[in-house]
Order: C-alpha cells, then structure tokens, then sequence
C-alpha cells in the first residue's frame, strides 16, 4: 500500500495556532483536544488520501486538485502531489472560502 507523507504549509501551522488560540480564551481542555483532534485527522491522510472530497466551491469552477476534510466546524483543505499531501488550510467553516483564498492569493508575494 502506498504511502504518503504529510506535510503542514506555514499557512496551516498559523490557521492552526490561530484557531487554538482562541479556543483557549475560554477552555484550554477544550483547545488541547481541538488541536489533537485536527492534528490526527490530517495524520490519517498518509493512507489513501484521496478518499476525502473534493472542495465543493473548486470542483464548481473545474478546479479538482483540493480535497477537504471536515472536522466539526473546521475545514481542512489539502492537496495531494505524487507521495506528499500538503495541508493548506485550516478554517471554521462557517468562514466564506473564496473570501479566504482571495485574500491569500492577494496577500502571496510574487
């Protein structure tokens, strides 16, 4: 079977730590076990990656390479390149994606 590794982008790590941080202004319990949570979902894309859907507001615009999974109220958002799964993203869902990728597609240094 093959195997994948699994790599966080920078972007991720800060979504991540963001989110986190601001669960644990009201319960570091509940923060700790957000954060594993997530860390062990994306831990299982090692195996089959493409398993998890395609991100419904891409597949409508032909793009097919982003796949999600979703956790909760998070969205994890990933892409699969030979043997390594990059984690782009991670966001509450009830966040606008286009608004998200818009902003860091503007924000990206060229």
């Amino acid at each position: 079977m093959k195997q994948f590794e699994v790599i966080w982008t920078k972007n991720a790590e800060f979504d991540l730590e963001l989110i986190i941080e601001y669960i644990k202004t009201n319960s570091f319990d509940t923060a700790k076990k957000i954060f594993f949570a997530l860390k062990e979902e994306c831990k299982s894309l090692y195996c089959f990656p493409q398993r998890k859907k395609i991100v419904p507001e891409l597949q409508q615009i032909g793009i097919l390479k982003y796949r999600e999974i979703i956790h909760k109220r998070w969205r994890i958002i990933y892409k699969i390149d030979n043997t390594k799964v990059y984690i782009l993203l991670v966001i509450d869902s009830s966040r606008n994606l286009e608004d998200i990728l818009f902003q860091r597609l503007i924000n990206k240094k060229v």
